[in-house]
């Protein structure tokens, strides 16, 4: 999906003396994934595709592989001083600043031929991702955020301009609509009492897929997103998304880390009460501090 969406067509200037070098940096992201959607697109739904299981029992195939190394290529010759961490050819280079990115997020469903899987792609300064782009070719969108620059995507109308994100004003766990990726990944991690309590206390729970569900929270359409053994490529594009659109994303147990295993977004109102609610406090409708 060849993208002629620009940074700076969409966003206001940011504030900080690293504003430039962000919108630099995104619109490389954006770059980055039109190489990638050209070549994930060319075997996407192929009854001939390449697929093999890797050590970990999860599948890899031929666009995977080729995804990445495309993507590769350009930040060798465009950022040969940063670091590179991939889901399919690892890490190397600078951790300073870090590409972390997973060429197809969502291989079970690409392999398949549905079409909810999506290119990650995250610039990490300092191990803090400030630049995130998720690409999802098979249906035409695509979010995209930097620090300070906003979160903004392409719309859901082929001629739509670029729109500006902003998660929902929910303010109340009973009108709040979560997804929680599915009932095994919960069960592994032995917290289906958690899960049970959640979808209780919710108006609507519903597992949405990968990266898909996170960019409906940017959008207002939810207010949760959970779930558990994600590694630094499931998630860090999603952080500046969320974060920009006004939302909070922490791990599980509230830490600001992206190495933690787990994830929990929100529309950041209602973050506190899902962590006490998921840590086994009582269920409350109101917002924490909302009797201030």
């Amino acid at each position: 999906m060849t993208s002629p969406l620009t940074p700076s067509s969409a966003a206001a200037p940011a504030a900080g003396s690293h504003a430039a070098d962000l919108r630099d940096d995104l619109a490389l992201a954006l770059r980055l994934a039109d190489a990638a959607d050209a070549v994930s697109m060319t075997r996407f739904d192929s009854p001939d595709l390449d697929v093999r299981t890797k050590a970990d029992a999860t599948h890899v195939t031929e666009a995977d592989l080729a995804t990445e190394r495309a993507i590769r290529e350009i930040l060798a010759g465009e950022r040969p001083g940063d670091g590179v961490f991939g889901e399919e050819f690892g890490a190397d280079g600078s951790t300073d600043r870090r590409w972390i990115i997973d060429p197809i997020d969502g291989t079970a469903n690409y392999l398949k031929g549905i079409p909810m899987w999506a290119t990650l792609i995250a610039l990490a300064i300092d191990g803090v991702p400030r630049v995130g782009v998720v690409s999802q070719p098979a249906i035409g969108r695509r979010w995209w955020a930097a620090t300070g620059l906003g979160a903004w995507t392409n719309g859901t109308q082929q001629d739509a301009g670029p729109r500006r994100l902003s998660v929902s004003a929910v303010d109340s766990l009973d009108r709040a609509s979560v997804s929680f990726q599915s009932i095994a990944q919960w069960d592994a991690a032995g917290r289906l009492d958690e899960l049970t309590r959640l979808t209780r206390a919710v108006w609507r729970d519903r597992g949405y897929g990968d990266a898909w569900p996170y960019m409906l929270l940017a959008e207002g359409r939810l207010e949760l997103v959970a779930e558990f053994d994600v590694k630094e490529y499931d998630i860090a594009a999603h952080v500046p998304i969320v974060t920009e659109a006004g939302g909070r994303f922490t791990a599980f147990d509230g830490s600001d880390s992206i190495a933690a295993r787990s994830s929990l977004a929100t529309n950041g109102l209602l973050h506190d009460a899902f962590l006490d609610l998921l840590h086994g406090a009582p269920a409350g409708t109101s917002t924490p501090g909302a009797d201030a």
